[in-house]
């Protein structure tokens, strides 16, 4: 209510409600976008918070022009903070480097700068989701999970995103059972179709057949596609063996 009515006094008003916006869960970071049309970044901070507005939104509007666009400023502003030399063995910018590659899917190349920060963020939800899903995304599904199960905010833990690579990590650690109880506390969604597939499969990929079996037999019944149910045969077979 204070900060909107400060935005032509106070140089710092502009720049806390973009964060308001970005933070706040009755937040908007389409307000906040806009509002960075008043913004020409000239400190460090604001260079990383145009970044992060880019990066949001970018990532909320899907596969688009405008997406594609707004994440390529996001990792060139990141890249720019990381690699100064004002910056680049701080905390913020080894965050800002991390983010860049990050952006660039070099999952290994992030994990080098989030690593080197860990110790700082044990229990920070961002960076534990960040850290987690390059961890699994370069195969390290012991790390990826652990730091995954580390997110305690429910609106991070209630995306698909997370709930997939959640769910592939236990499945690829040897424990589908964990996996399918996940599924089970979701409500039915064209998501939950989406990560019944991925424990399905990957729990065939890795022998787990009993639950394979259980997830293809639902899938069938949700979608009666031929391929589900040959793989809920193999994976009845599988069970036998």
């Amino acid at each position: 209510q204070v900060l909107p009515q400060l935005l032509d006094i106070i140089p710092e008003a502009r720049l806390n409600l973009i964060i308001y916006h970005l933070r706040a869960p009755n937040g908007d970071p389409q307000e906040a976008f806009n509002l960075l049309e008043g913004v020409e970044p000239s400190q460090p901070r604001e260079h990383i918070l145009k970044a992060v507005v880019h990066a949001v939104v970018g990532q909320q509007q899907g596969d688009g022009g405008g997406a594609r666009e707004s994440l390529q400023t996001a990792e060139q502003l990141f890249h720019l903070v990381g690699a100064s030399a004002s910056e680049c063995d701080t905390i913020p910018g080894r965050q800002c480097m991390a983010s860049c590659l990050y952006l660039r899917k070099q999952f290994e190349d992030a994990l080098i700068y989030l690593k080197s920060i860990k110790a700082y963020f044990s229990a920070d939800d961002d960076f534990n989701w960040n850290y987690g899903i390059a961890c699994a995304a370069i195969g390290d599904y012991k790390e990826g999970q652990q730091a995954l199960l580390s997110v305690h905010n429910p609106k991070y833990r209630s995306e698909f995103t997370y709930l997939s690579w959640l769910c592939r990590c236990l499945v690829l650690n040897g424990d589908p059972v964990s996996a399918w109880e996940v599924y089970t506390r979701q409500e039915p969604t064209s998501d939950t179709f989406n990560l019944l597939h991925i424990i399905a499969n990957d729990c065939y990929k890795q022998g787990h057949f009993f639950i394979a079996c259980k997830a293809f037999d639902v899938l069938e019944r949700l979608d009666p596609d031929p391929e589900f149910w040959d793989a809920k045969r193999g994976s009845a077979v599988g069970v036998f063996q």
